[in-house]
């Protein structure tokens, strides 16, 4: 029968066994789904942090150990020696695709990265100029359903794979023209001889007056980031578009709602708090007191971007977007650019210091793409659009593999109450 973990209700005396389930990695878990049957009990688990909220074969993280692995493959290796659209195929099919599969899953994206002209032209000029992309990103995505009704049938198969397909070919048409909105220019339609992370350039950077060239280092640096956000386990956002999913609503709302929950500041605008920190700080000179700051557990000043909520160990993320970084930097950067002598000044500090050795607090990911993403041009309020670019295939893929699963119930948490008890007017 397996082995299983014996709970006992002191109150009514009643015993009941849990049987535990295991995975091919990681801890396990018991099912505590007839507590409440049994015993009359809910659980309590704030933030869900000993909660496994679903069955996956998506992601994988120990964050112990340090390890990120996508579909058992680790992520510093796809994003040395893979690219964004083989990845991509790895999440959504399992497997890293064949040269063939992989030049066919390529031209069918090629059908599907442009958006509808009306969409552009007129949903697009009913935003401020100086709303935030992300608003606007949230908005157009979900609009989506509104122009693609051949793609929102969750029961069928055939619908679930175009949808997945239009969203994670036409995040970059959308972000870029977020970007072109907000700064007055017209849109740039994608380039079908350009690599994806390329397009992203290309579509932000491109004038009606001059071609843009893109930047070799540039799109590898954009291609990296894309793998190494693409996916990360159960995540707010993630759990949110798995929330939505179990509703059963169409693929492009379940979507926006994680672009909304990556909106938040606490998950994806991690690498915006970076540059902000760093403006604070403002000179090499300064970065002793900010240090001294961040030790004293009185003082509300965080270093952002030096450790992680999950990684207890080094972001197994971070070392090669730190070799990219410098890349970028080398060949991109104004080594005149206070921002990035004070960040290269502050990371090789806190490498040194035994406060953050000792407590793992090692630069993370959004430490360096933060600084990359300034380095290629990009501004600051585009940097989460950017994350959710690259975290629509994980998105995807964790929904597709949700909807597939048979018998699927629609998400419904419980609650402690703590108001009043019930009372007559």
């Amino acid at each position: 029968m397996g082995e299983k973990i014996t709970l006992h209700d002191s109150a009514s005396g009643k015993t009941l066994e849990l049987p535990i389930i295991e995975g091919t990695e990681g801890p396990g878990v018991f099912d505590i789904s007839s507590v409440y049957r049994e015993l009359g009990y809910f659980t309590l688990d704030p933030g869900f942090q000993s909660t496994a909220s679903c069955r996956s074969a998506v992601t994988f993280i120990d964050g112990e150990k340090g390890v990120l692995l996508y579909r058992g493959y680790p992520v510093d290796q796809l994003a040395e020696k893979s690219s964004f659209l083989r990845v991509a195929y790895l999440l959504l099919y399992g497997e890293l695709p064949t040269d063939e599969e992989h030049a066919a899953f390529v031209d069918e994206f090629r059908h599907y990265n442009m958006i509808k002209e009306s969409l552009l032209k007129r949903f697009y000029e009913g935003f401020y100029h100086d709303a935030h992309p992300m608003a606007i990103m949230v908005g157009v995505v979900g609009s989506l359903s509104a122009f693609y009704h051949d793609s929102t049938d969750i029961h069928n198969v055939e619908h679930r794979k175009m949808a997945a397909y239009r969203l994670i070919a036409k995040m970059p048409t959308i972000a870029a023209a977020c970007y072109k909105h907000c700064i007055g220019e017209p849109a740039v339609y994608p380039d079908n001889s350009l690599s994806y992370a390329g397009n992203v350039l290309h579509m932000m950077f491109s004038l009606p007056t001059e071609k843009y060239v893109v930047n070799p280092v540039a799109e590898k640096a954009l291609d990296r980031i894309f793998i190494l956000h693409a996916d990360h386990e159960q995540n707010a956002s993630t759990s949110t578009v798995r929330l939505a999913g179990s509703s059963q609503a169409n693929p492009f709302a379940c979507i926006a709602s994680g672009i909304a929950a990556l909106w938040g500041p606490a998950h994806g605008g991690a690498n915006e708090a970076v540059l902000n920190m760093l403006e604070e700080i403002g000179d090499p000179s300064n970065i002793p007191k900010f240090i001294a700051k961040a030790k004293d557990k009185k003082d509300p000043f965080r270093l952002m971007g030096f450790g992680h909520r999950v990684y207890k160990n080094y972001d197994p993320r971070a070392k090669l977007i730190r070799e990219t970084c410098h890349e970028v930097l080398d060949e991109l950067g104004s080594k005149d650019d206070p921002l990035f002598e004070v960040a290269l000044a502050l990371e090789e500090a806190a490498l040194k210091d035994e406060y953050f050795i000792e407590r793992n607090l090692y630069p993370n990911v959004d430490f360096y793409s933060g600084l990359i993403y300034k380095a290629i041009g990009i501004p600051t309020n585009m940097f989460t659009v950017m994350f959710a670019i690259a975290r629509t295939t994980g998105w995807v893929a964790q929904w597709m593999e949700m909807i597939s699963e048979p018998n699927q119930r629609i998400g419904r948490p419980r609650q402690l109450y703590v108001g009043e008890k019930k009372r007559d007017l």
